[in-house]
């Protein structure tokens, strides 16, 4: 059985990493990734679509000219994408956190295993935490960063605005705001490294404690160890 030092400091590694699971879940599920405000010119108008959206699913709306509003509708993004770049783009960010998902599943199952026993595998030790939560944390940051290199730099916006109306004309402008489902991205790094933290302090002090265990039988004379 473990230590209740090494229990406690496991279960507070677990409770870490199942959050971390559960906000990426929320992350996944929620359509509330980025608001934009696309301005077209129109024959005689400027229409400006407002549009929320996720990487699954969103809303559009219409507003010409002094803020009357044509029409609200949903739509779902894998449907309405018709840049083989841009759907790439969307299903390479759903394959990071679907892997980030996973890795942060393995990590609640590595924390929870070392919290009720002592295995025999190193991997299963403090590494595999180490390597899961990494792992969890690196696809977390690429995720972070590929969403807006499709938002601004492939015109994802622009793109499911003219699905909203197909007489949109000239691009005139575009205003975006990420919400919370883009945001809450970065609690789950938080989480990831408050992981690590917690089972490199309980490593540090494991090692510590096994090096003056060691230290009397360096520093006893020669005679007595022969004994």
């Amino acid at each position: 059985m473990p230590s209740r030092k090494k229990t406690s400091m496991f279960a507070s590694s677990f409770c870490t990493c199942v959050s971390s699971f559960v906000v990426i879940c929320v992350v996944l599920a929620t359509p509330q990734w980025v608001s934009s405000e696309v301005r077209f010119s129109r024959t005689g108008s400027t229409v400006t679509v407002s549009l929320a959206y996720g990487l699954f699913s969103g809303t559009c709306e219409q507003f010409v000219d002094a803020g009357l509003q044509v029409s609200k509708t949903s739509f779902q993004v894998s449907e309405v994408l018709s840049s083989t770049r841009s759907r790439s783009l969307n299903v390479a960010t759903i394959v990071l956190l679907v892997l980030a998902l996973l890795s942060s599943l393995l990590s609640s199952g590595f924390t929870c295993t070392n919290a009720v026993s002592n295995p025999y595998q190193t991997f299963l030790g403090p590494v595999g935490v180490y390597t899961w939560n990494s792992v969890c944390g690196v696809l977390i940051l690429i995720a972070m960063i590929l969403f807006p290199v499709s938002v601004e730099g492939n015109s994802l916006s622009e793109e499911l605005a003219h699905s909203c109306s197909s007489s949109l004309q000239t691009h005139l402008g575009s205003k975006h705001s990420y919400g919370y489902s883009y945001w809450i991205m970065l609690l789950i790094l938080f989480l990831n490294i408050a992981s690590l933290i917690i089972i490199y302090f309980y490593d540090h002090a494991r090692y510590s404690k096994k090096k003056e265990q060691e230290r009397p039988i360096e520093n006893a004379p020669k005679d007595v160890i022969l004994f």
